[in-house]
C-alpha cells in the first residue's frame, strides 16, 4: 500500500524511532509560528473538521502495523497542528483496541485544549506534547501568531484544564526564540504556569534547523541549560535524535533518494517533494536525519532555505 497519511518511522530526538501520522494538509495550523521549520502557515485557521479521510488514515495503519514494525512511538505530529483534525479521537481508540503494544504520542501546540471535545479524543492517548511559549499576550502573539481570537490565557487554561483530567504523560515543550521570550520577566510566568500545569518533563527546545523568519536564531546550548535550570528540577534540554538503532529499509530508501537529488543540485523542501513524490513532512524528516549525520546544509536564499551537500 502507498501511505499518504503515514510518514516514516523516523528517528526523533524526544520519541525514539516513531511512526508519523500527518492528519491535516501541508501548514494547515492555528498559529503561524516564526521558528516552525515546516515554513509559513498557508492555512491560518481555526476550524475543526475532518480534513483527510478518517477511515483512510485508519487503513493505512492497520496495514503498516499488521507487520508488527518495532516502533517507539506512533506519534500524530506532520506539518499541521493534529487536533484540527474531528476525527483524533477515533484513530487513536482504533489504536489502542487493535494494536495496544504502541505507545500513542500526540504533539500539539494546545490552541484548541481548551476544548472539552478535544481533551475527550486525547485520553487514550500514552504521552501528550502540549507547547507553552509564552504566558504574556505580547509575546504569544510575536512568536505564535496566533488565528484571531486565540489568546495565551486560553492557551494557559486549556493546558491546565487537560493536566487535571489526562491519565497518561504529558511532557511540556517550550521554545526559546531570543530576544522574545527568554527575559526573566517571561521565564519567570513561564516557571508559574509550570507550577500550575504539573507536567511530567518541561523540554526546553531551541531552533535546530532554519525557521520560518529569517532573523530567528537558536538559543546557546548554555543558554537553554541555564533557563532549563531556572524552571525546575523535571526541566532538561532536549538532547540529539538517536544514531544507534538502523532505520528500515523504506527509511534509508527515501534518505538516499533525497541525498542524489541534492547533490545534482540545491533544493528547497518543496523542491524535493515536487521531485521525489515525497510528502512534505517525510521530507523534513529526512532532511533532519541528513543534518544530524553531517551530510547536507541548509542555506538561506531569496526563494527560502535550500539544502546542499555538505
Amino acid at each position: 500500500m502507498a501511505y499518504r497519511y503515514l510518514f516514516g518511522p523516523v528517528p526523533s530526538r524526544r520519541l525514539g524511532i516513531s511512526l508519523g501520522i500527518d492528519l491535516v494538509p501541508h501548514k494547515t495550523c492555528a498559529f503561524d509560528c516564526i521558528y516552525c521549520e515546516c515554513g509559513q502557515t498557508t492555512n491560518l485557521t481555526c476550524e475543526r473538521r475532518e480534513y483527510v479521510p478518517t477511515d483512510r488514515v485508519i487503513a493505512e495503519l492497520d496495514d503498516y502495523l499488521a507487520t508488527a514494525p518495532d516502533l517507539d512511538y506512533v506519534t500524530f505530529a506532520g506539518s499541521g497542528e493534529p487536533t484540527l483534525h474531528t476525527g483524533i479521537g477515533e484513530i487513536i481508540s482504533f489504536l489502542k483496541d487493535r494494536y495496544p503494544r504502541y505507545r500513542v504520542a500526540v504533539l500539539t501546540n494546545s490552541a484548541f485544549l481548551t476544548d472539552p471535545e478535544v481533551r475527550a479524543a486525547l485520553m487514550q492517548a500514552d504521552l501528550v506534547v502540549p507547547s507553552l511559549d509564552a504566558v504574556s499576550e505580547e509575546v504569544f502573539e510575536r512568536i505564535n501568531r496566533p488565528c484571531p481570537g486565540l489568546t495565551a490565557g486560553q492557551v494557559l487554561a486549556g493546558v491546565v484544564a487537560f493536566a487535571r483530567e489526562f491519565p497518561g504523560e504529558i511532557w511540556l515543550e517550550i521554545f526559546i526564540v531570543p530576544g522574545e521570550n527568554d527575559t526573566e520577566e517571561e521565564l519567570l510566568r513561564l516557571k508559574d504556569a509550570i507550577a500550575a500545569i504539573g507536567p511530567d518533563r518541561v523540554q526546553v527546545n531551541t531552533l535546530d534547523r532554519p525557521g520560518t523568519e529569517i532573523w530567528v536564531r537558536p538559543a546557546t546550548p548554555g543558554a537553554v541549560e541555564r533557563i532549563a535550570s531556572m524552571l525546575g528540577g523535571n526541566a532538561g534540554a532536549i538532547g540529539a535524535a538517536p544514531e544507534s538503532r538502523a532505520m528500515p529499509p523504506e527509511v534509508e530508501d527515501a534518505v538516499e533518494i533525497i541525498l542524489a537529488t541534492i547533490r545534482r543540485r540545491p533544493c528547497t523542501p518543496d523542491d524535493i517533494a515536487a521531485l521525489t513524490g515525497l510528502r512534505p513532512a517525510e521530507v523534513a524528516k529526512c532532511l533532519r536525519l541528513l543534518e544530524a549525520r553531517g551530510r547536507v546544509e541548509p542555506v538561506r536564499e531569496n526563494r527560502g532555505v535550500f539544502y546542499r551537500a555538505a
